[in-house]
């Protein structure tokens, strides 16, 4: 089975995998910044983690975090048949319970689990985000469902969580958010770094300086 059989095979068993355009999107940020540590909150069955994998900087690796045990198991037997076992680590349980315990910096944090998480998440991925990192955000525009007026009982909790997520990545002054229109939606967010510095004029005395300048990842 190669990489298209298991997308096939996810699409045919009705699985939430990474649509074209949004990997593509991501793809073209990662080939041009190859990150050495990614995580990733929902493997699913390890499509899009195994994809990103492609692009990892020489001796990279993904963590990648999923409950459900029958996909942790499709999940595993996935990157065993593309040889990436190296490259991929599952964390099995619940990304709520298993993000605080997390301590290690990630350049690139990708997140597609529970929508009505979202906010967490996010909370998480920034503790988690080297300075010059970024997060990508799937399925951010939930099939049109955050950018109308809808209000049914079924989808309200995620519509309303993904609405909060928008809210926090668009109004924080510390941190710069692109939303993109592609496949259900794409946040892509980093960090704006403060930057202090010192400078002389004719001589004079120093003076500090208050700088808000942004590493960016993408053009």
């Amino acid at each position: 089975m190669n990489l298209n059989e298991i997308k096939e095979k996810a699409l045919e068993n009705h699985i939430p995998i990474i649509m074209d355009d949004t990997l593509n999107t991501i793809k073209n940020i990662m080939e041009e910044k190859k990150p050495s540590a990614i995580l990733e909150i929902g493997t699913a069955v390890g499509y899009s983690a195994i994809c990103f994998s492609y692009f990892l900087n020489d001796g990279g690796k993904i963590d990648t975090i999923e409950r459900d045990l029958e996909r942790i198991e499709e999940a595993k037997e996935n990157i065993k048949i593309v040889d990436k076992s190296k490259k991929i680590n599952i964390i099995e349980g619940d990304a709520v319970e298993i993000l605080p315990t997390l301590e290690e910096k990630y350049d690139m944090v990708f997140i597609d689990a529970a929508k009505g998480k979202y906010p967490f998440f996010l909370e998480q991925a920034l503790r988690l985000l080297k300075d010059d990192g970024i997060i990508f955000a799937d399925n951010i525009l939930y099939k049109g469902y955050v950018m109308s007026d809808y209000n049914k009982h079924k989808q309200r909790t995620a519509v309303t969580h993904l609405r909060e997520y928008i809210k926090k990545v668009t109004e924080d002054p510390d941190l710069d958010t692109e939303i993109l229109e592609v496949g259900d939606g794409l946040a892509i967010t980093k960090k704006k770094i403060q930057v202090w510095y010192w400078y002389n004029i004719e001589n004079k005395r120093g003076k500090k300086i208050w700088e808000n300048h942004q590493k960016l990842w993408y053009s």
